[in-house]
């Protein structure tokens, strides 16, 4: 039998370490590449009120990602204003931004290969257009001045405090313009950078690199070397882009580290396979606070899940929408055509393929989100097909003709 003056002294140490320790945690989530290449740019403008619009495109995504307490972007455009252009050299509208901060991202990193696609104009209006919407940035900078305060950005949430640097391999050969900066990947820059961000005594470093070989879907030697040089020197989450596919990821638990080597396209108009979608990654961390003001932090769990770039070929101009695949599954409206099933059904067990590699990071559980789409018949015909000219004018008031069999037809309002 236990002795109840023991019991009673257990009962009270177990209550005061309870009391004295204080457990917070965060949502990460951080996604590949933005791009706007023509025919996005083309899609996303409006006749009617002659701007550009964006929130049909973001409209699916969108709460998975404000679901994220921060979620962080790779912004691969510049915001240099008219003439709006895609690839080569990219500048997008305004409205990109405006729905990326909508959607929920609360950081974009700005250093890659496109930073300079407009030279000295595009790179500081860029940071202007951010700056103003208040939407936080980091990896290119006007001058030393505002990078040497600036950098590494340092962001709060939560009780969490991160330190964010941002490196690109290159800037596709433009030259930067004095005194302008975009941060190159440097390993003698990148330790000091990485000794200042211990210095800041945040929560977590996160490093966002662009990196590697275009449509290799395996990390090189190089990105494996730079990815352990900043763990070694304090990084705790070392994120990917640039290849345009996704790579495998990796968390070391005992090391409390995660690598994700390319998360792929978030949105582009790349449609060819594996580049007409890309990896979400999340990252949960725990910061155990003692009641001497002594914490730890440590990543409670990493998960990927996927997104893909749906392409409406019968729009004109043709539309695009990002679909998370754990809500379009099962989806019977939105994807119609055999077509566009099997590159949505290629997507999926291509990236599910490749990441049976993935070290300790499995495909995310979250429960998808409701999505619903309705439609109502308004009634049902044997007739023979109308003339051409009569479909299309039903057609431009939102009524569709679906054929049930060779001689029966529904009448329909549009899906809403």
């Amino acid at each position: 039998m236990i002795n109840r003056g023991i019991l009673l002294f257990v009962l009270i140490i177990m209550a005061h370490f309870a009391m004295s320790q204080d457990t917070t945690r965060v949502s990460l989530l951080f996604v590949g590449d933005v791009m706007q290449h023509d025919s996005q740019i083309r899609a996303a403008y409006d006749p009617i009120s002659k701007s550009y619009d964006y929130s049909a495109c973001f409209q699916y995504v969108k709460p998975v990602i404000q679901s994220a307490d921060v979620a962080i972007a790779n912004l691969e455009v510049t915001l240099a204003g008219p003439p709006y252009k895609g690839y080569p050299q990219f500048s997008a509208p305004d409205q990109l931004a405006e729905e990326l901060k909508a959607s929920g991202f609360d950081v974009l990193v700005t250093a890659n290969n496109h930073s300079l696609d407009r030279r000295k104009k595009g790179l500081e209006r860029t940071i202007d257009v951010l700056d103003t919407m208040n939407l936080l940035h980091t990896g290119t900078f006007k001058d030393s001045v505002s990078r040497e305060s600036l950098y590494p950005l340092v962001f709060e949430k939560k009780g969490f405090r991160f330190s964010l640097l941002n490196y690109t391999y290159g800037t596709n050969g433009i030259p930067v313009t004095k005194p302008n900066i975009v941060n190159l990947i440097d390993t003698v820059q990148i330790k000091s950078d990485l000794a200042k961000a211990r210095a800041q005594q945040t929560d977590a470093i996160i490093v966002f690199m662009h990196w590697g070989a275009e449509y290799q879907d395996t990390p090189n030697r190089s990105q494996k070397q730079i990815a352990q040089l900043c763990i070694e020197n304090g990084a705790m989450l070392v994120i990917g882009a640039h290849p345009h596919v996704v790579q495998p990821m990796e968390r070391d638990t005992l090391k409390n580290t995660l690598v994700a080597y390319s998360l792929g396209n978030f949105v582009s108009g790349q449609q060819s396979r594996y580049r007409d979608g890309g990896a979400m990654v999340w990252g949960e961390l725990e910061k155990l606070r003692t009641v001497d003001s002594i914490s730890s932090v440590k990543i409670k769990k990493a998960s990927y899940e996927l997104e893909w770039v749906y392409r409406d070929n019968e729009s004109s101009p043709k539309k695009y929408f990002i679909l998370p695949v754990k809500e379009f599954e099962a989806d019977t409206l939105l994807l119609t055509t055999a077509s566009e099933k099997s590159m949505f059904k290629v997507f999926k067990e291509d990236s599910r393929k490749l990441f049976l590699k993935n070290k300790n990071i499995p495909e995310s559980d979250r429960v998808p989100f409701e999505t619903s789409f309705y439609k109502i018949i308004l009634t049902t015909s044997l007739d023979s097909i109308p003339a051409t000219d009569s479909t299309s004018t039903l057609s431009f008031y939102g009524i569709n003709r679906e054929q049930v069999n060779d001689s029966l037809f529904n009448w329909t309002t549009g899906k809403f």
